[in-house]
């Protein structure tokens, strides 16, 4: 198999959806690419924030649970999200984040200065410095995340085996592995495994990694079956197709196609503007606008 060369999206619970909408449009400066509704759970929203593209690397997602029902840390969950920002941006981000009363801390979480920080519902984020300089200080997308394995050894022997990561390094007790891509983004794991967690608001519920196309896609349903996963049927997401796993310590694993894109079903400039239902719910749309929360858009 062709080596994973980048995380496609990773996708967590929230809670109210506008104070979502308002944290990463308006603090962390993404755009809204996607306003449509959980395929699985339709009378849930499902909201994507990315780069004006929507490029996949970019993509974080939301389902907005509307109750105090938040989750537990832990376990078979990833944990940490770290978004990357152009070369000498962090002082800025730093007294960004301040300035909007955010409690942030500087670790060396990824190896390097990591800015850490929660969003507004206890989602824990980080933003890294990259490679390379800009003449702005804006998300450029992931730098990586720190994935809770409840089994570390199992983890780490898919990432740098049937998937390809590189090993780098390791920091007591944090293995920190990096995509073969263009991007190189950054995974960290942990051990001992810490108790498992729970889904709920304030976690994130999978990661997924981008493969180019179907056909490939399709390859890694196969070789994942070879391997003992167990593997979910292809997935219509309308923007992606995808397969799901759960891998050996519990996180679910996300396989996505590069398209067809956001753009499929609205113009690039217009993007996130209004509600976008897969045809097995447009029956029901009358339905979903008077339940769904309207957005402040």
């Amino acid at each position: 198999m062709e080596a994973i060369k980048n995380i496609h999206h990773i996708s967590a619970i929230v809670g109210d959806p506008n104070e979502n909408l308002k944290f990463y449009r308006d603090v962390l400066g993404l755009r809204l690419v996607k306003q449509t509704v959980n395929f699985d759970d339709p009378g849930v929203y499902h909201l994507y924030f990315a780069d004006y593209y929507g490029t996949p690397g970019t993509v974080i997602t939301f389902f907005p649970w509307p109750n105090n029902n938040y989750g537990r840390k832990g376990s078979g969950q990833v944990g940490r999200i770290a978004f990357s920002v152009p070369r000498g941006s962090l002082d800025n981000w730093k007294a960004h984040l301040t300035k909007q009363n955010i409690q942030v801390e500087m670790t060396q979480l990824f190896g390097r200065d990591t800015l850490e920080f929660d969003d507004v519902h206890g989602l824990e984020l980080a933003i890294v410095e990259g490679e390379t300089s800009a003449d702005h200080h804006d998300i450029l997308g992931f730098h990586g995340a720190v994935l809770l394995s409840g089994y570390p050894e199992g983890t780490n022997g898919l990432l740098t085996g049937l998937m390809g990561l590189k090993a780098l390094d390791r920091h007591g007790d944090n293995h920190h592995f990096e995509t073969v891509g263009e991007d190189k983004h950054h995974i960290i794991t942990s051990i001992p495994p810490q108790p498992a967690g729970r889904f709920g608001i304030g976690t994130v519920h999978h990661i997924a990694w981008s493969v180019p196309d179907m056909e490939v896609l399709k390859a890694w349903q196969s070789a994942l079956k070879e391997e003992g996963f167990r593997v979910t049927a292809v997935k219509d997401r309308s923007y992606f197709n995808s397969i799901y796993t759960g891998e050996k310590g519990n996180i679910v694993f996300e396989f996505a196609t590069d398209g067809p894109g956001f753009d499929l079903d609205e113009d690039m400039e217009s993007l996130g503007t209004a509600l976008k239902l897969p045809e097995q719910y447009e029956h029901k749309r009358e339905e979903y606008e008077t339940m769904l929360p309207k957005l402040d858009i």
